[in-house]
């Protein structure tokens, strides 16, 4: 059997966490149009009867990282791949112009030579815009090249194989057995925090982009089998507080709704959502 890591690096909205879920066919990471939306590595796992790829979803790097959190981010992707993956998934937009996030992301790529490498074209259910042309020459980097659309799943079961075809030989890396999902490095209540988080950048769109984080205090099954959650919506500010409880709190109602919907599917159970909204101006120091 076949049996590694594969690290998917990109740079920000190429699609990644969408990639990585539909792979996995459940949600393992949070989606949203904003930038940064996976802010720390993600290590899941895709199983069949070809062996096991240990799968490692990293941020993308912003051309313009002003904050410490962004910067901090921008660090991440090098970082993993320092802990030699055994194959390198680069995930492209076709739809957006080469930039300057594009050449930080391959020029760190270029520097594990030893690693091979799959370049997968992503978004090509999109006909316009187009400049494919513009990655062209970067398939002479790679070891194969596949386009894709991560999210209506097109040629998904190709570059399946294609990682298969350059992961080596070995045991499985991970005892499945007992896995309730392919998530290895999420526990509860960070992953709730991430559902709770990626219903807040959608409702929210370009208002609060990074000054927002959540925090769960709390998950607890009632006697009469209602799962309780305690959490909080973390924000910098006192109007960034107030915008993100809207008129008459309705916009934390929708997000909270929006959650919490999402987390009865997940946990098959009814869900209680008990969520606030907090003013911590050092939470992204604390991160």
């Amino acid at each position: 059997m076949k049996s590694g890591v594969v690290a998917l690096v990109g740079r920000p909205n190429t699609g990644k966490s969408t990639l990585l879920n539909n792979l996995l066919g459940q949600k393992v990471t949070i989606t949203s149009p904003k930038p940064q939306t996976t802010r720390f590595p993600i290590r899941a796992v895709y199983e069949d009867e070809r062996g096991q790829i240990i799968f490692v979803d990293t941020p993308g790097i912003l051309e313009k990282a002003k904050d410490r959190l962004s910067r901090r981010l921008g660090k991440i992707p090098e970082a993993v791949l320092k802990e030699k993956p055994d194959l390198i998934l680069y995930l492209v937009d076709h739809t957006r112009k080469r930039d300057i996030e594009e050449n930080r992301i391959l020029g760190i790529v270029r520097k594990f030579k030893e690693v091979p490498k799959i370049l997968a074209i992503n978004k090509t259910d999109i006909k316009k815009p187009s400049y494919l042309a513009q990655y062209k020459f970067m398939e002479e980097e790679f070891a194969k090249t596949l386009e894709i659309s991560a999210l209506l799943r097109k040629n998904l079961n190709l570059l399946l194989d294609a990682i298969f075809e350059y992961l080596p030989e070995g045991e499985a890396m991970v005892e499945t057995k007992e896995m309730a999902s392919p998530l290895l490095n999420l526990d509860s209540k960070m992953f709730v925090a991430e559902i709770i988080r990626e219903k807040a950048f959608l409702f929210l769109r370009e208002e609060l982009p990074y000054n927002i984080t959540t925090l769960v205090e709390e998950i607890a099954e009632r006697d009469n089998g209602l799962l309780y959650v305690k959490a909080k919506i973390i924000t910098t500010d006192g109007r960034y507080r107030r915008m993100i409880i809207g008129t008459r709190g309705r916009m934390v109602k929708e997000i909270g709704m929006a959650a919490r919907k999402e987390l009865e599917v997940a946990a098959n159970k009814k869900v209680y959502l008990d969520l606030e909204v907090t003013v911590n101006p050092h939470w992204q120091e604390e991160l």
